[in-house]
């Protein structure tokens, strides 16, 4: 199956805001239809959406925004 990803953005402080928005997006969505169980899971699905494309402080908020309230 081809790769149908899009290319990576070469550093994190060269990715535009409406990128960062579009990634918390579809993790949120990717979230949501999992139906994640642990907060490992959204850890997961949001490493997976964001490929290298943010640093560390931008990952974990993003892990926190789409991270269900229910969650530990």
């Amino acid at each position: 199956m081809p790769d149908k990803r899009l290319p990576p953005v070469p550093s994190s402080t060269d990715c535009s805001p409406a990128r960062l928005q579009q990634l918390k997006l579809i993790a949120a969505a990717r979230v949501s239809a999992a139906r994640s169980a642990s907060r490992q899971q959204v850890t997961d699905i949001v490493r997976v959406t964001v490929d290298d494309e943010v640093d560390t402080s931008t990952f974990r908020a993003i892990v926190a925004d789409v991270a269900p309230d229910t969650l530990d």
